[in-house]
């Protein structure tokens, strides 16, 4: 009987066709699931001063700048209770004036100088997790507290010889479920969103109505004080009626305000808006208060300022971040990822541009603000409520985040809770949450899609 041999060349085709044919197979199952792509990389998109700045105020920003990244003492006023001992520590991500870095600066400062301390804070403050301030929700007594409590103190530093106090129960307070956290916000183009005027704020808010109905989408300005007039009109803001628009629930005016406030409950240090310290233990103070004020004796203008001026200029002159065209996934798929967030709805909150009004400085006047936030509070509903009000700014009710800057950022949400983008937008959904309507539309898109959102998002 003849028997027809198989040649290696037809052998050889066999098994490739089998192997193509399982190919395709494993292909036709696959399912793509959309992404976070993940911190962007490249240059920093922010950090630096605006081109057009005259000589002057590049001097103040350098000056700023210089005293933002500048770490404090004790003998400067650093404490007695603080959460770290520079500006720069916490803003620092992806330039100086940025957000949480990648390794938390809050250990090597404590390990530098009261490792003992560590211990206390352990639970959620981790060298690869974001900078965290820490707040309680209630008093003992039950009253709402929602103040900051410091995570460290000045005892075992250098120059505090005699101070010796006690951190605060964190684990029992974690425990009865009392602790809320709170991480950096960026401050590039701050200057710009300070200038957003008024009558902007509040003419978003009245636009789209229909469609934000029809969303649940509400949203209201920080600025309610019931009972108090000015020319006639209610007193919105407790200072001077006007919106406040910096802080996870926008409770800061200004920026000097918001420097003034951080220098006292951050670092512990008093100064010529907050000149009441925190911690007033007389064994505990080894400078003069109020600790940072107006130099008066100086012999230039930039020496003047007290350090609340200059993080305040420094933060003012800071460009606002620049996005990427093409990162990540490709101008297509960006400009079409934009398009969806806008058809979604996500635009109805996360405002694309507003404005600037006229201002003294040029860099700043009658500028486009491209900060992806309509800076209105609205209630996010159980999941990401904190039990904290702050201003008129409810419980579970948080500013609009600024989305501009956020290709480059590690931590999302107010308590940095997630790394990935894609859960930080799924966490925007919960019982009673202004954003289902829209998180909704989101979730019914195809994976693809989602993916060129989030490679949107990204390129910011």
């Amino acid at each position: 009987m003849n028997r027809k041999l198989v040649t290696p060349s037809l052998l050889a085709a066999s098994v490739a066709a089998l192997f193509l044919s399982q190919i395709e197979i494993a292909s036709s199952q696959f399912t793509f699931n959309a992404s976070d792509p993940g911190v962007r990389g490249g240059a920093p998109g922010g950090g630096t001063p605006f081109a057009d700045l005259t000589a002057n105020q590049r001097a103040f920003f350098d000056s700023g700048a210089a005293d933002f990244a500048e770490e404090e003492a004790v003998a400067d006023g650093l404490g007695p209770r603080m959460n770290l001992d520079s500006c720069g520590g916490c803003h620092i991500q992806p330039a100086l004036g940025g957000t949480s870095p990648f390794v938390n600066p809050q250990v090597a400062f404590a390990n530098a100088a009261f490792p003992s301390q560590l211990p206390a804070v352990a639970g959620f403050i981790r060298e690869r997790g974001p900078v965290r301030e820490a707040r309680f929700v209630k008093n003992p007594d039950g009253t709402a507290d929602g103040g900051v409590h410091a995570l460290f103190t000045i005892t075992g530093r250098t120059g505090a010889t005699g101070c010796t106090l006690a951190q605060p129960d964190f684990a029992a307070e974690l425990a009865n479920n009392n602790v809320i956290f709170r991480i950096p916000t960026p401050t590039f183009g701050a200057g710009l969103i300070e200038q957003i005027p008024d009558a902007q704020i509040l003419a978003n808010q009245a636009s789209n109505t229909v469609r934000k109905q029809s969303l649940g989408i509400r949203g209201r300005p920080n600025f309610h004080v019931a009972g108090r007039t000015i020319t006639g009109m209610t007193n919105n803001n407790g200072n001077d009626g006007t919106i406040a628009r910096f802080g996870w629930k926008a409770q800061n005016k200004s920026l000097l305000l918001f420097s003034g406030e951080a220098y006292n409950v951050e670092m512990g240090i008093t100064n010529e808006l907050f000149q009441t310290e925190r911690e007033e233990a007389p064994e505990c103070q080894f400078a003069d208060v109020p600790n940072d004020v107006t130099n008066f004796d100086a012999t230039t203008p930039v020496e003047v300022l007290g350090g609340i001026e200059r993080f305040a200029n420094f933060m003012r002159f800071l460009d606002a971040p620049q996005p990427s065209p093409d990162r990540p996934g490709g101008a297509a798929s960006i400009a079409n990822g934009r398009q969806k967030f806008v058809e979604v709805g996500c635009a109805l909150c996360h405002t694309p541009s507003f404005s600037t009004s006229k201002s003294t400085i040029a860099a700043l006047s009658e500028k486009p603000v491209n900060l992806f936030s309509d800076l209105l509070v609205h209630d996010m509903g159980d999941g990401l409520a904190d039990g904290v009000s702050q201003g008129e700014a409810g419980p579970r009710e948080f500013r609009t985040a600024p989305l501009w800057g956020l290709g480059q950022r590690i931590f999302f949400l107010h308590d940095g809770r997630t790394s990935n983008l894609e859960r930080a937008i799924r966490e925007h959904s919960s019982f009673g949450s202004e954003a289902n309507g829209v998180i909704n539309n989101f979730n019914n898109l195809g994976e693809r899609t989602k993916q060129d959102v989030l490679n949107f998002l990204r390129s910011l």
